[in-house]
């Protein structure tokens, strides 16, 4: 309780704990990190002084300044814990560490530490896995624990997979620092890859009884807001944030009481979370208006963020632009001509120009994409559109096969089940 006062209850406190983790515990890891040259010593050092803090702050009172509290413990313990393990040499020199404060030489545009971890645990030379779980644990704070439920593997799994990462770091001194400005653009987008990785795990989860994990969902948003505080002026970054804010906008809509997928065209729109298109479209009209001044131009993500931004604004799939998503999804294509690209073009194409155009442009991806769920239910779709009711059920039944979703199975059941009655 704060001294002198006993209107802070228990509540408050945990609140300011969990306050504090979500707002801090990247910051005090990456401060650690540069300043011990250890990520070992860094997260024990911070899970340290978080559980300090959950045992002091409910006697004491929340500290003015939490994360500076949260930092000046954390380095404490750092110092005991190489000072516990210091009976070699080699651990006195490491320990030499902690009291050199200067701060190192610029190499990057941005001067902050945990951008510098931002690069440091999505560095190319780790298994994309590898990054996912280290950033989590790292960046977000989340748990082994609590990793290995989201991705459904075995505690001991994730945990020698993070250890493994971070041995990877140091046996090939990968260096905790911001790129230099020439390298920062390739190296994050490599940095969005991951965030975007773990927001699509969550948001279109694979395998599990959990259509949505909302665990992981928030920790992308949560990651893109620290990038988009980092990076202020980065276009991908911006558009990143916007295109998963828009996407987890409609989260309350998709599912029904039941368990099953409701598509973007019986979705209830008086269900989309308001707030968070709100940021979204803030953040588009300002890329909008940098991209009008000269100051870059639209990436993949920022494209993606415009279609969704479209899909926003309308009342109903009638109402929507669709004339607009192609002409997207046609810039989007000069950038990234992928086949997933290709194929929502060929989607919103069949909107404007009907079932058989969208078709015939699905049907030149056939072979390439014949194990991916989403183009056999769109197939399904437009041929049942045309009356094509054989093919299409079988077409239903490939997409039920490749997908693990249990929402989207039980939503391309159905549809099958109605062709076939």
């Amino acid at each position: 309780m704060v001294p002198g006062s006993r209107g802070v209850t228990a509540p408050t406190v945990d609140q300011a704990i969990t306050r504090a983790h979500r707002e801090e515990w990247a910051r005090v890891v990456a401060d650690l990190a540069r300043r011990f040259g250890d990520l070992d010593i860094a997260e024990e050092a911070a899970a340290e002084a978080f559980a300090a803090a959950a045992q002091r702050w409910p006697r004491e009172g929340v500290p003015p300044n939490p994360g500076g509290w949260l930092t000046t413990t954390a380095t404490r313990k750092a110092i005991d814990w190489i000072r516990r393990e210091a009976k070699r040499d080699a651990k006195h020199r490491a320990a030499g560490i902690v009291h050199d404060d200067t701060p190192p030489e610029p190499t990057g545009p941005v001067e902050d530490d945990r951008l510098r971890l931002f690069f440091t645990c999505c560095h190319p030379a780790l298994a994309l896995e590898a990054r996912v779980a280290l950033t989590l644990r790292l960046l977000g704070g989340l748990t082994v624990p609590e990793i290995a439920r989201a991705f459904l593997v075995q505690e001991t799994t994730m945990a020698r997979r993070i250890t493994r990462a971070k041995a990877k770091i140091k046996a090939a001194r990968i260096p905790f620092r911001v790129p230099s400005a020439e390298d920062v653009r390739e190296r994050l987008a490599g940095v969005l890859a991951v965030v975007y990785l773990i927001f699509n795990e969550g948001y279109l989860t694979g395998e599990g009884d959990d259509p949505v994990r909302v665990d992981l969902t928030d920790q992308a948003i949560h990651l893109g807001r620290v990038l988009r505080s980092l990076l202020p002026d980065d276009g991908e970054v911006a558009g990143l944030l916007a295109l998963m804010l828009f996407t987890d906008a409609r989260r309350p809509a998709r599912v029904s009481r039941t368990g099953e997928l409701v598509t973007l065209d019986e979705q209830d729109r008086g269900a989309w979370d308001r707030a968070l298109i709100a940021e979204g479209n803030a953040l588009m009209r300002e890329r909008i208006a940098a991209v009008a001044a000269g100051r870059g131009s639209p990436g993949r993500y920022q494209l993606q963020a415009a279609v969704n931004a479209v899909h926003m604004e309308a009342g109903s799939v009638r109402d929507t632009n669709w004339s607009a998503i192609v002409a997207l999804y046609d810039h989007m294509a000069l950038i990234d001509a992928s086949p997933i690209v290709r194929l929502n073009r060929a989607v919103a194409l069949a909107e404007v120009d009907g079932p058989a155009a969208g078709l015939a442009e699905l049907d030149r991806l056939a072979g390439i994409l014949d194990d991916y769920h989403a183009f056999h239910a769109a197939r399904a779709d437009l041929l049942r559109r045309l009356g094509r009711g054989g093919e299409s059920c079988a077409a239903y039944e490939r997409a039920i096969c490749l997908t693990g979703n249990p929402a989207e199975r039980a939503y391309l059941t159905r549809r099958r089940d109605q062709l076939a009655g």
